[in-house]
């Protein structure tokens, strides 16, 4: 019998799906203040998990190759340039990096590309207005200098930015609306408490796809099955960490059990409060949240919504019973109404 709480609010979720023995509940923590943006996990997942290639086109979206998480990018390593003007610890620019490109071409570039992703629904094609407004006002960035930028002419002169860069990944919910609409069995919970995908079952339907409150599950075109991160299910069960995890040169993405991975986390955020970067915030760790906390959470620089992210997730199915209790009472009301009819008109 589930708890009375497994649409929503905090649970271990392996002991729910019926796990009698199971293991602890393990998870990623992504630390994105030492991420440098190399890609090793975008790249090692792929090779682990013979994820098809992806991610060749320039999007006009600085250095960011790969757009957002498909079904043939189960790891996006996303690049943001913020800028922010200079000085001693200044808050950072709220919302999405904005400003002209740095010349035309590379606008064109962002309207032209249209290559097919081979996923649904993929990365969305560059729009050529948006890149029609980036080449308005093309920004001449001068000529190479023997001094850094702005040392020579002061720093009133000086323009200033800083990349945030963030490995996202499938957050692996506690309460994960994928699994409560799939109707095959594809989906389902494992014994450490992820959620994967058994492509062999999966019957293209796309449910899961809508469901997810982060839009991370993708299809592929060519099959019609959905995709997303495993977190390397078949090297949990040899004892081995996940393939992004291990081969991520800062340790930005950690591997571990998730109750040590939020202590670790609450630490990180405190010695960064200290170290004079208040903006420092952790996202999807707290089991109390619309999804009940998050097998994969992060630690951001910024607001959720300018790494993509929502800024209050909440479990698309947590509402189904109410859902259900009004429809049986609507239900119950016509055939009621259709019974009154009948006897009424047969008097």
């Amino acid at each position: 019998m589930p708890d009375a709480n497994s649409l929503y609010g905090p649970l271990d979720p392996a002991p729910d799906a019926g796990w009698a023995d199971a293991e602890p509940r393990v998870g990623f923590f992504t630390d994105t203040s030492v991420c440098i943006g190399c890609k090793a996990c975008e790249v090692a997942c792929k090779e682990w998990n013979a994820v098809p290639a992806s991610g060749f086109d320039l999007l006009g979206m600085s250095y960011d190759n790969t757009g957002a998480l498909t079904a043939n990018s189960w790891r996006h390593v996303a690049f943001i340039e913020q800028p922010r003007p200079t000085g001693h610890r200044t808050p950072p620019f709220a919302g999405n990096p904005t400003g002209a490109a740095a010349s035309p071409a590379s606008a064109a570039v962002a309207a032209g590309v249209g290559n097919d992703s081979g996923t649904d629904p993929g990365v969305p094609p560059g729009q050529p207005q948006a890149a029609a407004r980036m080449a308005a006002r093309p920004d001449f960035l001068g000529m190479p200098g023997a001094q850094p930028p702005g040392r020579g002419t002061g720093a009133e002169s000086r323009t200033d930015f800083r990349w945030l860069m963030m490995s996202d990944v499938c957050k692996h919910c506690t309460h994960a609306a994928c699994l409560d609409v799939c109707p095959t069995g594809s989906l389902f919970r494992t014994e450490f408490g992820t959620v994967v995908v058994q492509e062999d079952i999966c019957n293209g339907c796309g449910y899961c796809i809508s469901a997810c409150p982060y839009g991370v599950i993708d299809q592929r075109k060519d099959d019609g099955r959905a995709w997303k991160c495993t977190l390397c299910y078949d090297r949990l069960g040899a004892g081995m960490t996940p393939a992004c995890a291990q081969a991520c040169p800062t340790e930005s993405i950690q591997f571990g059990p998730l109750d040590e991975l939020r202590e670790r986390a609450a630490q990180r955020v405190a010695t960064l409060h200290e170290r004079g970067v208040p903006e420092a915030r952790l996202y999807g760790s707290d089991p109390t949240d619309g999804v009940g906390g998050d097998g994969a959470f992060f630690l951001l620089l910024d607001e959720p919504e300018v790494y993509g992210l929502p800024p209050d997730p909440v479990v698309t199915t947590r509402d189904l019973p109410k859902m259900y209790k009004r429809a049986g009472l609507a239900a119950l009301a016509m055939v009621a109404a259709a019974v009154a009819a009948f006897v009424g008109g047969s008097s």
